[in-house]
């Protein structure tokens, strides 16, 4: 039995086949998975301990420093706490440091440049470089996918809507797309941040508000295009309903422009919130992010590691996702002489 046409099956393997894509992509999700886990593999808390004789996870569940032998109700500070005098032995995270918190026992003052302590250094409030990479990765991300997803939804319902529906629908709904593109995204970022906080969902949700417009105008076109053609003029002298073709017969045939947009509409996403936080209009500190990085290391120019991690960090992500939106592109196009026979 066949999970995909053969068609799809003929682009999946002409994807795979270009081995810079292909690679590329496996790079992104591997790394973007193992992104998901730095809440307790770049962390100070142990990922298991033996505390009088009992075992503790401590990475995974909250323990107050009373019941770890200490004298508050509190949590335990694992970053400031001696472990090796409260725990029998432990285990640390691959990355044994908080991207919040401050390593302040050296000597002078941050930012402190890479050592076997710190491999990739401290930022000027003496937090872990490396830490802070490893969680902003995951933050743009999940970001870029959030954005990509919802403005995906947008983009297909409203052009198809426009697409299919065409006359005077069309016109109106054309005329208030245009003018709203025309609003300052930058302002509208300002001015909500400022009213409602600069929170993750709220720039999801403004971002996504805005994104939706350059792919409503190819569905748009699809649409128009694809509902003058013999096979929706049958389905429609079958008599079957508006919702069958639009769903059935048209949105199928018309979803190549959107696969190929996908992977930079990701990288529009990475490059749009490191912008935003670049030039301060991004997330509340101290949230990890590649563009707070970028704005410590112009701030300070006397630690070049800091930017200089950091402008990598997003040289390689950007490319690896170039290089999987072209085999992508690639593989969707009707006119490529490398499509599987």
């Amino acid at each position: 039995m066949r999970f995909f046409s053969q068609i799809t099956q003929q682009r999946i393997t002409t994807f795979v086949k270009n081995k810079k894509a292909y690679y590329a992509f496996l790079f992104l999700l591997i790394t973007y998975v193992f992104s998901l886990t730095t809440p307790w593999t770049a962390n100070h808390h142990p990922l298991v301990a033996s505390y009088n004789g009992s075992i503790v996870f401590p990475a995974f569940t909250f323990y107050t420093d009373q019941e770890l032998g200490g004298r508050y109700a509190t949590e335990v500070n694992y970053f400031n706490i001696n472990k090796n005098q409260r725990f029998d032995w432990f285990i640390d995270p691959l990355i044994p440091y908080n991207p919040l918190e401050s390593d302040l026992s050296q000597n002078g003052q941050p930012p402190f440049p890479p050592s076997a302590k710190h491999i990739l250094g401290t930022d000027a409030a003496g937090r872990d470089v490396l830490s802070r990479l490893i969680h902003g990765y995951r933050i743009c991300m999940s970001f870029a996918l959030l954005i990509t997803f919802i403005t995906t939804i947008l983009g297909i319902v409203i052009g198809g809507v426009q697409g299919y529906f065409g006359g005077k629908l069309d016109l109106f709904m054309q005329r208030i797309v245009e003018i709203w593109s025309s609003l300052p995204l930058l302002y509208v970022v300002i001015l909500i941040g400022a009213i409602y906080g600069r929170s993750f969902f709220m720039l999801v949700m403004i971002m996504s508000l805005f994104n939706w417009i350059a792919l409503s105008y190819y569905m748009r076109g699809e649409f128009l295009q694809i509902k003058s053609l013999t096979f929706v003029k049958a389905a429609k002298s079958f008599g079957l309903s508006r919702r069958h073709i639009f769903f059935k017969e048209i949105l199928p045939n018309s979803l190549t422009p959107v696969i190929t947009i996908l992977p930079f509409s990701v990288i529009a996403g990475i490059g749009s919130l490191t912008a935003l936080d670049f030039l301060g209009f991004g997330l509340q500190p101290p949230t990890p992010s590649w563009g707070e990085l970028l704005s410590q290391g112009l701030a300070h120019l006397y630690a070049p590691w800091i930017s200089i991690t950091s402008v990598v960090a997003l040289f390689i992500t950007l490319l690896l996702a170039s290089f999987v939106g072209e085999g992508v592109r690639e593989a969707f196009d009707p006119k490529s002489k490398k499509l599987v026979k």
